[in-house]
């Protein structure tokens, strides 16, 4: 998947044509049952344990893989508009609280109508360059875009 619309060199990005309508792309994302059913790589699980939608609420998922593997992932959003722009970050946790991240981002999601269907923008920005290659070595590109077409999938289902 190429970074081509990065527009700092921190980031990665994934611009993606997806088919279901930003009202249901958008219930899938600020649904926590839904949510989990999206948000990490199948066969991977997520339980959500924080999700307070504003700015300044927490934003905690954990993931479980099928042989044991974790991730535990605390932040808090930083922009909500509804059906066009999520902003989330895993330097703060709810209330703005400083955090201690295991991988330091910010992503911004955008979604716009196109074609009948919805262009959607995962942005992710990161401190420094070694963070960023950390975060793409780890198969963000590969990850993210299967839990964009995961998001796809539960949102046209609802």
């Amino acid at each position: 998947m190429p970074n081509a619309e990065a527009a700092e060199p921190n980031d990665l990005v994934i611009s993606r044509l997806v088919r279901a309508p930003r009202a249901t792309l958008w219930r899938a994302w600020s649904d926590p049952a839904l949510l989990r059913e999206w948000w990490c790589p199948k066969p991977w699980t997520t339980e959500v344990r924080a999700f307070d939608l504003r700015p300044g609420g927490a934003f905690h998922t954990f993931m479980r893989g099928p042989e044991g593997g974790e991730s535990d992932n605390p932040g808090a959003f930083l922009e909500v508009v509804p059906r066009e722009r999520l902003v989330f970050t895993s330097m703060l946790v709810g209330d703005y609280r400083p955090a201690t991240p295991w991988m330091p981002f910010t992503a911004v999601i955008t979604m716009a109508d196109e074609a009948g269907g919805t262009r959607y923008v995962a942005r992710v920005m990161h401190p420094d360059r070694a963070a960023r290659d950390k975060h793409e070595q780890m198969g963000f590109f590969e990850g993210w875009d299967l839990c964009i077409t995961q998001l796809d999938e539960v949102a046209l289902a609802v």
